[in-house]
């Protein structure tokens, strides 16, 4: 754009009367012919950035717009048309235009463009930069886009809301005055009981009740054992690499070092676990995060062999019951309750926002680790406990679980055939169960965090690989696509290919 014109661009007041286009405070009159559009384009960029035009708000109909500011209808449809390419603005019908998402910047159009790879990944304050995987993972959540793809978020829309008010208002009709106190730190031995239940039918583990901690979700359980075991002498756990960068923050900020084990297509590497040193393991044997692969036979034996000798196996189920092409596998903890830690929840299942899971644990922890659920809250909502063995008591739970599995299924479905249109060269992993898929780019030159930024300028929001692992590796996204419906998936996934285009 002419420098000449930038005053106007960023807030020239004109004298007419402004009406629906009063919150640019721009007169396209003022600007030269051939740069009107991109001037347009801009300014409601930034009115959308500095907060002008909020999330959800409605923008005037095209027509009057063009009609206010004195310029073709077509010159507005086409600064529209460009917003709603990068995920900004929404058409809905008769609804109108509205706000949906805000840039990560405002625009600034007279700036020159960033140098690719590094453009929208790593600078400073930007969700793919660097800095604690943590709060990055924070930045990004918190940013507003068109279509999420972010793994671990099951499809919220299916919560069954009729069920568990149903089972609520009978959880109040029977409760006591006294049932409204400070309950059990381990938990309400109404949900420990439906819990053993659930885990026998589903993950063939036999447990009794005692056995039972109820948690805040897997990243309490993983906080309560950090604690145990860092209290017992542990310094060193070892974990999956690549793996869940959130599980291993949970251990490190429980003043543990992590140890990277490599896996491949068996599962975790035993013989690597073996040479690592580390007394103990953290892993996700059933549906490995992220790379969707089942521990094979023999591995686990060599795993229960090593935790038959002393070791620890700390078991996160992630997963397990979103399967949809494959017999389930034994959970660790049902061939070897001595040796095992297991952690489980219905945040995959029901919803995060629940912050509901347990946690079994070797009898030689299980009383550090009620002290230390003690002293972390006193305990977990007792209400929300009760619903929640009501739910698996009565069977809805299960109910719910198979609905969920053909709707994910289907969604699954739709995801892959979206990638083998739109996404030339991926190669796509853990495809049988689970609620995410891990796609990589073997020989790529270009950064993964690049792509998900690229990806994120478009409306998109994806994992890199890369957050997820320790060491190096092929570039990759981690694809989440239980929470969205399959039209959205396959827009979602050609957006990533154009973000794609862009880097190679």
């Amino acid at each position: 754009m002419n420098r000449a014109n930038e005053h106007h661009c960023e807030g020239s007041e004109s004298s007419r009367p402004a009406g629906g286009s009063d919150f640019l405070q721009l007169d396209l009159r003022e600007v030269a012919p051939g740069g009107r559009t991109e001037c347009l384009t801009a300014r409601i960029r930034s009115a959308i950035a500095d907060g002008t035009l909020p999330l959800g708000s409605r923008l005037p109909p095209t027509r009057v717009l063009a009609a206010e500011l004195g310029v073709s209808r077509g010159l507005v449809t086409e600064a529209y048309q460009r917003l709603a390419d990068a995920g900004q603005i929404q058409g809905s019908g008769r609804a109108g235009t509205t706000v949906v998402a805000a840039p990560l910047a405002p625009d600034l159009p007279d700036a020159a463009p960033p140098a690719r790879p590094a453009a929208r990944s790593d600078g400073p304050g930007g969700p793919f930069g660097a800095g604690d995987g943590g709060a990055l993972v924070d930045a990004l959540r918190a940013v507003p886009c068109r279509i999420d793809l972010s793994p671990g978020v099951p499809d919220l829309t299916a919560f069954p809301r009729t069920a568990w008010l149903q089972a609520e208002r009978r959880v109040l009709a029977a409760l006591t005055p006294g049932d409204f106190g400070y309950g059990n730190p381990q938990g309400a031995p109404a949900l420990r009981t439906a819990v053993t239940g659930w885990l026998a039918r589903n993950r063939g583990i036999r447990a009794d009740p005692d056995e039972v901690v109820v948690v805040a979700g897997v990243a309490q359980a993983l906080a309560l054992v950090a604690h145990v075991l860092r209290e017992g002498g542990v310094r060193k756990v070892a974990v999956e690499d690549p793996g869940s960068l959130g599980a291993r923050q949970q251990l490190e900020y429980g003043r543990l070092e992590t140890v990277p084990v490599p896996v491949d297509g068996g599962g975790l590497d035993t013989a690597a676990l073996r040479a690592s040193g580390a007394p103990a393991v953290l892993l996700t044997p059933a549906h490995q995060f992220p790379t969707g692969v089942v521990l094979d036979g023999e591995r686990r034996r060599e795993l229960l062999g090593w935790a038959a000798a002393g070791g620890l196996v700390v078991e996160d189920d992630y997963d397990a019951e979103h399967r949809y092409d494959r017999a389930p596998v034994p959970a660790l903890r049902a061939l070897l309750p001595e040796g095992v830690c297991y952690a489980g929840s219905v945040s995959k299942l029901l919803a995060p926002a629940l912050r509901l899971g347990w946690l079994l644990v070797p009898p030689r922890l299980r009383e550090a680790v009620i002290a230390a659920k003690r002293y972390a809250d006193l305990g977990n909502p007792v209400l929300a406990q009760l619903v929640l063995a009501r739910l698996m008591d009565s069977g809805e739970l299960e109910r719910h679980l198979r609905f969920v599995r053909r709707r994910h299924r289907r969604r699954r479905d739709a995801m892959l055939r979206a990638v083998a249109a739109h996404l030339p060269g991926a190669r796509v992993h853990g495809a049988a169960a689970g609620l995410h898929l891990m796609v990589t780019f073997d020989g790529a030159a270009f950064e993964d965090t690049a792509l998900a930024a690229e990806a994120l300028a478009l409306g998109v929001k994806a994992h890199p690989l890369s957050w997820h692992r320790i060491r190096p590796g092929a570039p990759g996204l981690v694809l989440g696509y239980a929470a969205s419906p399959p039209g959205e998936l396959e827009e979602g996934v050609a957006l990533l290919g154009r973000a794609l285009s862009r880097l190679r």
